[in-house]
């Protein structure tokens, strides 16, 4: 369970610090959409500290966040094989997504196996 801990904790902090820069950037010719996923993002990052407090109590949560990853890892591959993303920012912190998404995918593996923790109703 420490694997999953660092591994969520990791990710929240990435995290944190990709994204509190673009609260301050320029949003675009749509603020609302802009602001929109910076926020939601954000939101997740607390999730993500909730699982690495107690990964098996909140393993339920973990294939969620593996869907907030894909969300972000899937389009950006798929406008980047379509030549509209170039290998930039954007680019990289999809990548970045990719892996952590792989990670949780582990990390619920492993969860599995450890069974429930001290915090997990019987």
């Amino acid at each position: 369970m420490t694997y999953i801990r660092i591994i969520f904790a990791l990710a929240a902090a990435w995290g944190f610090l990709a994204l509190v820069p673009g609260l301050f950037g320029e949003a675009g010719p749509r603020p609302e959409y802009y602001y929109g996923f910076i926020g939601i993002a954000l939101v997740f990052q607390l999730i993500f500290i909730l699982i690495a407090t107690d990964p098996a109590r909140y393993r339920a949560l973990i294939p969620i966040a593996i869907l907030e990853k894909l969300s972000f890892f899937l389009p950006v591959s798929i406008l980047y094989a379509q030549g509209r993303v170039g290998m930039g920012p954007v680019f990289f912190g999809a990548m970045v997504d990719g892996l952590f998404m792989l990670l949780f995918a582990l990390a619920w593996l492993v969860s599995r196996k450890a069974g429930p923790g001290p915090g997990a109703a019987a």
